[in-house]
């Protein structure tokens, strides 16, 4: 077996498109139950530290080292701290297993290009330190400690909620949790280097929401990325933006925003969150783990208390496909990470393996629409496009399942509109029904109606900030 691809196996359901996709999920479970055959299996536990004090815990079953596929068990934990840092974050690693392993992951996260990047991300543009992988024993892990809080759910005034996409930026204005008016226009601020741009965007899209309101009481902001006291540390949009600009213009950009607005209250979070809330609320139920696929893939967590906690969420950047050939992403350079699955990415890349012709260069947003349309005309070949994106959904579902503890998935977002949602569903709610039954009998998977699919997200932010 190759050590750089271990316990690899095809799934049952193969995607209509991509024939070589290898769920995450089934290699996991295989390697751990082949290292559970030992009398006494090899594990590999790690604390993630936050620069908060927060502390997660978790813990996967190793390949003995005298097993002969035992050099396998780096990709596996490798790609296993991956999906943790993004869906997780911190910015150190303590590691408690074979010394050999630990190693070669502090070397990996020093010299290769794409632990260099999530080391970056996680260390300085993040948490704004080192990061580190710490050797340690077990008994010197780090006990585990985790901070929640209560997210949205506040109605009263009148207010402004948006939501920044790459494609399009949507605002709703909302009175005493009555939606009066919402409206989505079109931008592309991922290739901006100018932070003007993105400030003019985001204003003009408040004034329009606040014509039809009689004051402005509160304003509440749904955005791809890390935001943390309102603060941008890591964020798609500002792709384009140079590192010194970035620096002295957009970290603050929102602080800038909400003194222009007179300060009222205005609370700016990760997108991925408010899609978990705009569900939560939707349902009228907790424990949702929310899904958004755009420009880029954004993930968001309500816990089964109804509170979220300082995970990050990042799901653009998660492992989702084990073949070595999966498609790269062209911000971390690394493969098979979720954007390129569940996203308008994922559509742009699968149109050519459809038969669908489109033009070199062709923009992602009108990719999509040429896709939809199709849709819309009963084309087989956009429907094996969503079929493929069903069944990626549908084993990702069940490895987002152990780490996560959710009794619904939801999906929405510009990918997820027309007919070709449904699409998606039924064929995950297939695989998952094919391949893990048990998953079926405790999980439900839903999607919104199309005005909330467009608009839901920016009308659930309008309930972020607290307004006395």
């Amino acid at each position: 077996m190759d050590a750089h691809q271990p316990y690899t196996l095809a799934p049952r359901k193969v995607p209509a498109l991509d024939p070589d996709f290898r769920p995450p999920v089934l290699a996991r479970r295989a390697l751990r139950e082949a290292g559970q055959h030992r009398p006494t299996p090899a594990m590999v536990e790690i604390a993630l530290e936050q620069a908060d004090g927060s502390v997660f815990r978790s813990a996967t079953t190793l390949l003995p080292e005298d097993h002969p596929n035992s050099t396998a068990n780096f990709f596996h934990v490798e790609r296993w701290l991956k999906f943790l840092l993004w869906s997780r974050g911190g910015f150190r690693a303590h590691v408690a297993g074979p010394a050999s392993l630990v190693n070669a992951l502090a070397r990996y996260y020093k010299d290769t290009a794409t632990g260099r990047f999530d080391a970056e991300m996680m260390g300085t543009r993040i948490y704004e330190r080192p990061f580190e992988i710490v050797a340690c024993t077990p008994e010197r892990l780090p006990a585990p400690h985790a901070t929640t809080q209560a997210l949205g759910r506040h109605w009263n005034g009148c207010r402004i909620g948006f939501d920044l996409g790459g494609s399009d930026r949507k605002v709703a204005a909302v009175i005493d949790g009555r939606p009066v008016f919402s409206e989505e226009v079109v931008w592309s601020p991922i290739g901006e280097a100018d932070p003007q741009y993105h400030y003019d965007g985001i204003m003009d899209s408040l004034r329009r929401a606040a014509s039809h309101l009689p004051r402005v009481d509160a304003i509440g902001g749904s955005a791809a990325g890390v935001y943390v006291n309102n603060r941008v540390k890591v964020a798609s949009l500002f792709r384009g933006v140079p590192h010194e600009a970035f620096a002295r213009r957009v970290k603050g950009l929102f602080l800038e925003i909400r003194q222009a607005w007179n300060n009222v209250p205005l609370e700016v979070v990760n997108d991925g969150e408010v899609t978990a809330l705009a569900g939560s609320m939707a349902l009228g139920d907790n424990a949702v783990l929310g899904i958004a696929l755009g420009t880029s893939t954004a993930g968001g967590y309500v816990t089964p208390e109804g509170t979220i906690t300082s995970w990050l969420n990042e799901l653009a950047f998660v492992p989702v496909d084990y073949n070595p050939n999966a498609p790269v992403d062209e911000w971390s350079g690394d493969r098979g990470c979720g954007a390129k699955y569940f996203s308008q990415q994922a559509v742009g890349r699968l149109v050519k393996p459809a038969g669908i012709d489109v033009p070199p260069h062709t923009p992602l947003p009108e990719t999509l629409h040429h896709v939809q349309t199709l849709m819309q005309t009963g084309d087989p070949r956009a429907r094996r496009i969503y079929e493929t994106i069903g069944a990626y959904l549908g084993y990702t579902v069940a490895h987002f399942a152990d780490f996560y503890e959710f009794r619904h998935l939801l999906i929405l977002g510009r990918v997820t509109s027309g007919p070709g949602g449904e699409v998606i569903l039924t064929e995950a709610r297939q695989v998952i029904e094919t391949e893990f039954p048990e998953l079926a009998a405790r999980v439900a998977l839903h999607t919104p109606d199309e005005k909330d699919k467009r608009h839901g997200q920016a009308i659930a932010a309008a309930s972020l900030p607290v307004v006395p």
